[in-house]
């Protein structure tokens, strides 16, 4: 995906990068595959705020994404590359033999007319879906299952892929994009190749209201708020020293343990992703 810039003939102008849109193949979703989707504010089911800095933006149809790729055995074909507001990856959707329809992650490779298949048959190209214990050692792969039968949970954002390290006694181990090498059982499904729209870490916003347009609210700094607000806040002027950093409800915010020691699946993780950068 090429990334384009601007003349500054605004401030904001000046550094802002966005994408050129060349590789989608139309500007409207199959609608049998949408669904009204219900802004949040970032407010639980009893209207407490439970996420900040969410709100607003732009009306957005929620694509039904084919995590699952549960299609097994059926060819399929590519008849459309889109963009999905719901996600940064772009998104192909497939027509498959039996008359259905369903959309997928679009994989780098991956072009209208090329045909697709989800099943241990499966050929070994990109966009195709096959059992771990199908797929040979070293490969590229994403959207993979950390169930069986419960769909893609990992590496499903733009530019995301994972090697397959290699498989024994039933279990895969995976590198993922953060470093971390992790057990996954051999019956799970991932898809081969690397998520579409790999630039998309390039794109620079420029100004605020493209943040509204997203959803995103602006970040209050909390030396910024009054004592009541914030641990950080008060003070007879700029005061930084004396208060290690802290969340508005006083919880430690750098280096603080938070992952649970007795989770059943940490045995699963074989080498942790902060060690793997050396932290």
């Amino acid at each position: 995906m090429p990334v384009k810039s601007f003349k500054p003939y605004t401030p904001s102008r000046r550094n802002m990068v966005s994408a050129d849109y060349s590789e989608l193949t139309t500007d409207r979703p199959e609608k049998s595959l949408t669904v009204g989707l219900r802004k949040s504010g970032g407010r639980n089911n009893t209207g407490m705020l439970m996420v900040r800095h969410i709100g607003g933006g732009h009306k957005q149809a929620y694509r039904l994404i084919d995590f699952k790729r549960d299609k097994l055995g059926v060819p399929g074909k590519v008849v459309t590359i889109e963009y999905d507001p719901n996600r940064s990856a772009r998104i192909s959707l497939v027509h498959y033999a039996d008359g259905d329809k369903r959309y997928i992650l679009h994989p780098i490779g991956l072009k209208v007319g090329d045909a697709v298949m989800s099943g241990p048959e499966a050929e070994l190209r990109p966009g195709n879906c096959l059992p771990l214990e199908k797929i040979p050692d070293g490969s590229f792969i994403h959207n993979i299952e950390l169930i069986p039968g419960k769909g893609g949970q990992m590496v499903r954002s733009a530019g995301g892929q994972a090697q397959l390290m290699g498989k024994d006694a039933g279990y895969a181990q995976i590198k993922l994009p953060s470093g971390e090498i992790r057990k996954v059982l051999s019956r799970c499904l991932a898809t081969l190749g690397q998520v579409s729209n790999i630039e998309h870490d390039s794109i620079v916003l420029g100004k605020a209201g493209r943040s509204r347009h997203l959803g995103i609210k602006p970040t209050v700094r909390g030396t910024a708020m009054n004592a009541v607000d914030h641990p950080h806040g008060g003070g007879r002027g700029k005061s930084k020293g004396g208060n290690h950093p802290r969340s508005p409800w006083n919880q430690l915010a750098k280096g603080k343990k938070t992952r649970n020691k007795k989770k059943i699946w940490g045995w699963m993780i074989v080498q942790d992703r902060r060690r793997a950068q050396g932290g």
